[in-house]
């Protein structure tokens, strides 16, 4: 008797738990997710400068290699006489 009337009360509670969470749950990730996106746009706004259309920034400009022969040449590649 004392187990039947365990396993009825503990079904129960499991029920009422489930119930619970099935609108906890959605309710807790969506919070998140609004935080979330809040703080992206913060950091988007402080990032970012406003700029003009078209205006373009160039941070960095890589040397090129200098080479002795002109592009319509090709390249020189190594070879080895096989006998």
């Amino acid at each position: 008797m004392l187990l039947i009337r365990f396993l009825i009360i503990s079904i129960c509670v499991l029920y009422i738990i489930r119930s619970l969470m099935r609108y906890l749950i959605p309710a807790l990730f969506q919070s998140v997710i609004n935080k979330a996106q809040q703080q992206a746009q913060q950091q988007q706004h402080y990032r970012e400068p406003r700029k003009h259309e078209g205006a373009i920034k160039v941070d960095y400009i890589p040397e090129g290699k200098k080479s002795k022969l002109p592009d319509s040449e090709g390249e020189f590649v190594d070879y080895e006489e096989v006998k």
